[in-house]
């Protein structure tokens, strides 16, 4: 094995080591806590990106931990896709803990630092495990530390929110097992590899039981990325998180979208018998009412949060448009609408963040108040966040849905998938644009010859406070502007979805 296989193992040691070394300094010697704790999330991006950058030779690589061979062993595998969603989750991961820092958010609770880094923990082996099981595991670690991270900074309602999104995801993990035991009583196998070789060859006899295993896999991946009607603990639940740790969560949902992505065409793909494309007569009306109800709910929103958690909801549904469609152009453009909808969702939390820590008791709340510190910074940022969260020009999100509506044209039932993008957007246009002029543009009555009302603040808001949204919105313009390269990288990536048989060769060898 080379040194750039051995590094394949890093985004998973590098948060699993710093987890307890930040535990164990934080209350002696916080300034090497947070150099630690920061460096490391630094060191994750600079590995993602070094993968990434090998990646670029179209390989697909494996790693077999301990070397014990698949399917036998554990096997890490680093294609386009998984390089992709780490690099994505270095770069959201280190501008949230450094806002966290900056605002002092990280200082409501001792376990911060390592529940965040568990968290990266999490997804990281998510998206590296090509092993169902340990799909598994990697997704009970990111809940652990999601738990202890929706309940920092206690409060009533956040640990009223917390009981209910620990029983959801018990259900879920629950349904998980079951699906993985009729799957390995099946074919003998937990490998992803191994299970689009097995899976193939099952008799008549067994195909009800694989697709009522499909389903139940569907399911479990449904409900992590809140589709609906799977999807009701989403809204309350990261409304009542702290802003800056549900900006962390804006990727949590594109994590069961991930897991169905790299699961159906691999497994349940054209070779699957009675479960080929399994969720395909589901998802996409799923979708589409996921898109329908999140805007709607961004109309709706009383406050600041509330707001961005339903864009987050409505991103979901839209990204599910094109996957349902299980095509490589729609699975491009929809690889490309994710990576802006993670970065959007996150960039309208800690807009939210910024101006709820100004507003004093108006908090996030979408009512009128006085004049507060640095509105109109804050108006600027929620604008463009709002703009890429909807979709329009010059943003991101624009690219995105104009890339969707081009992949669905010669799909069955495009009529409705269009219809739905537009008229979601319509409706998100409405929402957004009713609360920013509530929020920046209109104020309660002053007193004639009276200042400004200063709303209640304790401390003084520091500007660096706004650099972690202004970079996620430098990062979609970007995203932006590079766009004829990224949808390069998104179609070389769909390309190697949809040819499943190129990464059974990977994990297995050439003559499988």
């Amino acid at each position: 094995m080379t040194a750039l296989d051995h590094l394949m193992v890093a985004p998973i040691v590098v948060p699993a080591v710093t987890a307890p070394i930040t535990l164990r300094l934080m209350r002696r010697h916080r300034g090497a806590a947070l150099a630690i704790s920061l460096g490391a999330c630094v060191a994750m991006l600079v590995t993602a990106v070094v993968l990434f950058a090998a990646a670029q030779d179209d390989a697909i690589r494996s790693y077999a931990l301990g070397n014990w061979p698949a399917p036998f062993g554990i096997v890490l595998v680093a294609d386009r896709l998984a390089v992709a969603m780490l690099v994505l989750a270095a770069v959201l991961g280190t501008v949230v803990l450094g806002h966290a820092v900056v605002t002092g958010a990280d200082r409501r609770g001792w376990h911060f630092h390592p529940l965040f880094h568990f968290q990266l923990m999490g997804l990281n082996g998510a998206f590296l495990t090509g092993d169902l099981f340990n799909l598994f595991v990697f997704f009970e670690v990111l809940l652990i530390a999601s738990y202890g991270l929706m309940l920092h900074g206690q409060g009533a309602l956040r640990l009223k929110t917390g009981v209910a999104y620990v029983v959801v995801n018990i259900v879920g993990s629950a349904l998980f097992l079951i699906a993985l035991g009729l799957l390995y009583g099946l074919t003998s196998t937990l490998n992803m590899a191994d299970l689009a070789v097995k899976v193939a060859a099952l008799g008549a006899q067994d195909q009800g039981l694989l697709r009522v295993a499909g389903l139940l896999l569907m399911a479990v991946f449904a409900l992590k990325a809140a589709v609906v009607p799977l999807h009701l603990w989403l809204p309350r639940t990261y409304a009542a998180t702290m802003p800056v740790v549900a900006a962390l969560f804006a990727i949590m949902t594109k994590v069961g979208v991930y897991a169905m992505i790299r699961t159906v065409p691999l497994i349940f793909g054209a070779r699957a018998g009675a479960a080929a494309w399994v969720p395909a007569p589901y998802l996409l009306p799923a979708a589409m009412l996921g898109a329908a109800i999140g805007f709607a709910g961004v109309l709706t929103a009383r406050g600041m949060r509330e707001q961005a958690a339903f864009a987050v909801l409505a991103s979901t549904g839209t990204l599910l448009m094109p996957v349902a469609l299980w095509q490589e152009a729609a699975l491009a453009a929809a690889l490309y609408y994710l990576l802006q909808a993670v970065l959007a969702g996150a960039a309208l939390f800690l807009v939210a963040d910024v101006t709820m820590r100004r507003r004093g008791q108006y908090a996030d709340a979408i009512v009128p108040s006085p004049r507060f510190a640095q509105q109109d910074a804050a108006g600027l940022l929620y604008l463009l966040a709002a703009i890429a969260a909807v979709g329009l020009p010059p943003l991101a999100g624009f690219v995105g849905k104009l890339l969707i509506l081009d992949a669905s044209f010669a799909a069955p039932g495009w009529p409705a998938v269009w219809a739905t993008i537009l008229a979601t957007t319509m409706i998100g246009v409405v929402g957004f644009s009713r609360s920013g002029s509530t929020l920046f543009w209109k104020a309660t009555p002053q007193v004639e010859g009276e200042a400004l009302v200063e709303p209640i603040a304790s401390t003084r808001r520091s500007r660096a406070e706004f650099i972690a949204p202004a970079t996620l919105l430098a990062l979609l313009a970007a995203l932006t502007i590079a766009a004829g390269w990224v949808t390069m990288q998104t179609g070389a990536t769909a390309a190697q979805i949809m040819a499943p048989e190129r990464y059974v060769a990977a994990v297995l060898g050439a003559g499988r």
